[in-house]
């Protein structure tokens, strides 16, 4: 499998305390990679990392045999790196539609040119409709952003992530606060996306990390604790002792 990410010995420190030490990751091309961790693991300090909100104090981060170490936000995106956050991040006062249209013209922008081509509309309205469906929000585009329930919103910040044609993906709790029937929506779109959009997700729901991942990192206290396929981290005693006490089954 080609490497699409490849976090090389990042460490991050904010004064004397060591939020990221020594952490290396790699993440292949279409790969579903989660990270899980106990609260203050350093899971969020990771993505910021990536996405250059966070410069790292040492180490490398490598995109696509490109090193982006010192790369800002916008920088990342127009690489094609695309993040959804804990919070929903929406237009509230705008319908489901033109959230997900305002998300296309911005991605044509990044791919073609600062002023969309008149020929190019078309190509628009193919692509919100191609999101929509994506995402189960085709019969609700009509809908204010606001009105849509918590789950609906979720579907929504996901809609706005691919329209970018992201070809990585940051996904940070994708489920938190959701129902069990909507987290199982959410695993279900998530399972249909397309390998040519690779995921990093952050997410303590243990159903949702085995349902979609291909690799598991576990971190515990800015350090890699253990990574591997999800049947081995599954009954790893360092993950139950560390990550769950070791009171209980990750099953």
């Amino acid at each position: 499998m080609t490497i699409l990410l490849s976090i090389q010995n990042i460490s991050k420190w904010f004064g004397g305390f060591a939020a990221l030490s020594e952490v290396s990751i790699d993440v292949g091309t279409g790969e579903r990679h989660a990270v899980i961790g106990p609260n203050g693991a350093g899971k969020s300090t990771l993505f910021n990392v990536i996405n250059g909100q966070l410069k790292p104090s040492s180490g490398r981060i490598v995109m696509s045999s490109e090193d982006v170490t010192d790369f800002v936000p916008c920088e990342m995106w127009q690489r094609g790196v695309a993040r959804t956050f804990q919070r929903n991040n929406l237009f509230l006062g705008l319908t489901v539609e033109q959230n997900v249209r305002l998300a296309v013209q911005a991605g044509y922008c990044r791919r073609i040119s600062f002023l969309l081509r008149p020929s190019s509309f078309s190509k628009v309205d193919q692509e919100v409709q191609q999101v929509l469906e994506s995402v189960n929000l085709n019969d609700q585009r009509e809908i204010m952003a606001n009105n849509l329930a918590y789950g609906g919103q979720r579907q929504l910040e996901l809609a706005i992530a691919l329209a970018g044609r992201p070809k990585l993906l940051l996904l940070d709790e994708p489920t938190a606060g959701m129902s069990p029937a909507e987290t199982q929506v959410m695993i279900d779109m998530l399972s249909k996306l397309t390998r040519e959009v690779t995921l990093i997700i952050i997410e303590h729901d243990m159903d949702v990390v085995f349902a979609l991942a291909d690799q598991i990192t576990v971190l515990h206290q800015g350090k890699v604790l253990v990574e591997g396929e999800p049947s081995r981290i599954e009954h790893d005693q360092k993950v139950l002792e560390v990550y769950l006490g070791g009171e209980m089954s990750l099953e």
